[in-house]
């Protein structure tokens, strides 16, 4: 079975990864992001799903039980309403893993 790409945000966020053939999922609220993120898993049609970053470090604890799986990878971007640059720091902290160096963003810390 071929896997898709989903991106849950707020509706603002969504708009227009349709058109590129991206599933937009929306929740508005999120601290209903988690129950959003683990029904969206439970579809077992995602590969990758984005998040924006509000929603994404709302539904902290279920993004960590997935981060152990290969399937769906979860990544965080920013979104209409917010950036808090979780997604930057994550990037930072898996390139300073892999090359033992934070090359990319010195600044964000």
């Amino acid at each position: 079975m071929v896997k898709s790409i989903a991106f849950i945000g707020d509706s603002e966020s969504v708009k227009g990864f349709s058109a590129v053939g991206i599933d937009a999922i929306v929740c508005e609220q999120p601290e209903e992001s988690s129950v959003v993120l683990k029904g969206t898993v439970e579809k077992d049609r995602y590969a990758v799903i984005y998040m924006t970053e509000e929603l994404f470090e709302a539904a902290r604890k279920e993004v960590a039980k997935l981060s152990e799986q290969t399937i769906p990878a979860v990544i965080p971007i920013p979104g209409a309403r917010a950036n808090n640059g979780i997604g930057g720091r994550r990037l930072s902290a898996f390139v300073e893993q892999a090359v033992g160096s934070d090359i990319l963003f010195k600044k964000i810390r």
